[in-house]
């Protein structure tokens, strides 16, 4: 019986050593989101995760029919360096001006009628010919590329990873796994898996769809596009999500409560849009406490 008893002690005193390494690492792991500011589990190094990703967009520019030298692809790319630049002015007056060495933005526009986009981590980007007739103007399309900004700025993909490790691993993490980056790329395949010549990422969770809207809005502000538009295009959105080829609408939340929490966060990005009366903040350092101001206009009452 007192054997019995004794190897019982063990294995709870080993479950609980286990139960506090696995937390303690798991803590030292944490980030934050910008403006945000929800923690976040990231197992995995920047420059690894960068590394995971990069060959997988390499083989997919490669084959996918790229348009070149086009309006609507000069569009594309105007608009996304037009956010990227107001991103990384906020970085630098923000205290985030280390993380801007993860970035190397590419924007690039892909011949298909998929209503799709994606954003791989470090900033590269890709848009989908089909979106455009939705996205209308350059306004329009400032909020599919916000949105995948945001995904590549809050770092969701190094999440989703991390996620998978602890949920498939468990109590190896605190074996040494993480010493060993095996299972991190055989997770990142699985992530970055640009499968067929027009490749998907698994989808997001919903948090990060939420939390890429709400930043999107804000970054395209910044840049001086007017977030007011966002709702007016997931309308569109949700009116083209009968489509098969729908695949940007079809990982996303559902049209209503995008909606609604795009309306909500709305006098936050207003905050940061000049056009809309409101000094334009992405050239001073910007508390995320700050409390939302209450704006009218014609259309919209928050």
């Amino acid at each position: 019986m007192t054997t019995s008893i004794l190897k019982n002690q063990t294995l709870k005193t080993v479950k609980f050593t286990l139960f506090i390494s696995i937390l303690t690492i798991m803590l030292q792991a944490c980030g934050s989101v910008p403006i945000i500011g929800r923690r976040q589990l990231l197992l995995v190094p920047d420059q690894e995760v960068l590394a995971l990703s990069f060959q997988q967009y390499q083989d997919f520019i490669r084959s996918a029919p790229v348009e070149k030298n086009t309006a609507n692809a000069q569009m594309v790319e105007r608009v996304g360096k037009r956010i990227a630049t107001a991103v990384e002015t906020f970085y630098r007056n923000n205290g985030y001006e280390s993380e801007l060495k993860n970035f190397s933005w590419e924007f690039n526009l892909v011949k298909s009628k998929d209503v799709n986009a994606f954003c791989m981590p470090g900033g590269k980007i890709v848009v989908y010919e089909g979106l455009l007739p939705i996205t209308r103007d350059e306004a329009g399309l400032a909020i599919v590329v916000g949105h995948e900004i945001a995904h590549a700025v809050a770092k969701h993909a190094n999440e989703r990873i991390s996620q998978q490790m602890a949920l498939q691993y468990g109590g190896q993490i605190a074996g040494g796994l993480l010493g060993n980056n095996q299972a991190a790329q055989e997770i990142g395949g699985l992530v970055f898996g640009l499968g067929g010549q027009l490749g998907v990422m698994l989808p997001y969770a919903r948090k990060h769809e939420y939390e890429a809207d709400e930043l999107g809005i804000i970054f395209m502000a910044m840049a001086g596009y007017d977030p007011r538009v966002a709702v007016d295009f997931w309308t569109r959105m949700s009116q083209a999500g009968g489509s098969s080829t729908a695949e940007f609408m079809s990982t996303h939340p559902s049209d209503q409560n995008r909606i609604a929490k795009i309306q909500k966060n709305m006098p936050k990005a207003l905050q940061y849009y000049h056009g809309a009366g409101v000094q334009n903040k992405t050239e001073q350092k910007i508390k995320t406490s700050v409390k939302p101001e209450t704006r009218t206009s014609d259309k919209w009452t928050f």
